[in-house]
């Protein structure tokens, strides 16, 4: 499945619409979320996360998105089941994602 880009008009919505998400947070600065895309992109793609939606927000110009999941450093993932926060975190590391991906 494809990493969809939200910003603040579109995250309620996309919230609202899925199930299962986990929304990667990032900044065109930021190096780490840079490296992980590649990464965050194949999970998108692995049948064990078929039912699971791939949302990236620009932490920086979204606000509303960041303030949703207590976004405190990057790159900051966070699962949403229902639209509701389940868990979330600044790590760049796959495992702690897979983690994350398997509280969904």
């Amino acid at each position: 499945m494809a990493v969809i880009l939200k910003t603040d008009a579109d995250f309620d919505s996309a919230l609202a619409e899925n199930e299962k998400v986990i929304v990667k947070y990032y900044a065109n600065w930021c190096g780490s979320c840079k490296l992980f895309a590649p990464k965050f992109k194949r999970l998108s793609d692995e049948e064990a996360n078929a039912s699971v939606v791939f949302l990236e927000v620009n932490a920086e110009e979204n606000p509303f998105a960041r303030k949703k999941a207590g976004v405190d450093n990057l790159p900051y993932f966070a699962v949403f089941k229902s639209g509701v926060l389940i868990d979330g975190g600044a790590a760049a590391k796959e495992e702690f994602v897979r983690a994350l991906l398997e509280k969904l």
